[in-house]
């Protein structure tokens, strides 16, 4: 929590209610949902919040590296509230997706440049397989 607080702050950004309350699951979660699986968890507790609330508290907190976005063709973003950059994996079934730990490729950001004239940022790194449970309905 006092990361949040700290970011917003240095940032010079209003810290709301809503963008606490969108952090604070993304931070309780290991799954990956998506901003209507995030509305539909917080509209309980939060009946007045609306979707476009929700996406743009996830831009902010994107925005800020509070988060991350994920694109896994599907149409749509996921959401990761672990920040640290990692590689992920999707069922290619159910669509799920997973974070793959232990492992990174920090290093490729450095390798790649003798490769490209270009100066290399970021890289994101995604998987695709069939998922233990989907693996298990097939058979």
């Amino acid at each position: 929590m006092d990361n949040i607080t700290s970011t917003f702050k240095e940032k010079k950004l209003k810290l709301t209610p809503q963008r606490i309350a969108v952090y604070k699951y993304l931070c309780s979660t290991k799954e990956h949902p998506s901003a209507e699986t995030i509305y539909k968890a917080l509209h309980p507790d939060y009946p007045t919040m609306s979707l476009a609330t929700i996406y743009k508290a996830l831009k902010t907190l994107v925005e800020v590296n509070l988060v991350q976005e994920i694109n896994v063709g599907e149409g749509n973003f996921r959401y990761d509230g672990n920040a640290i950059p990692h590689p992920h994996i999707q069922c290619l079934s159910c669509g799920k997706v997973d974070d793959i730990e232990g492992i990174f490729f920090n290093h490729l950001n450095e390798t790649i440049k003798d490769y490209t004239d270009y100066d290399v940022l970021s890289n994101k790194i995604y998987f695709y397989g069939i998922c233990h449970n989907c693996k298990r309905k097939e058979k």
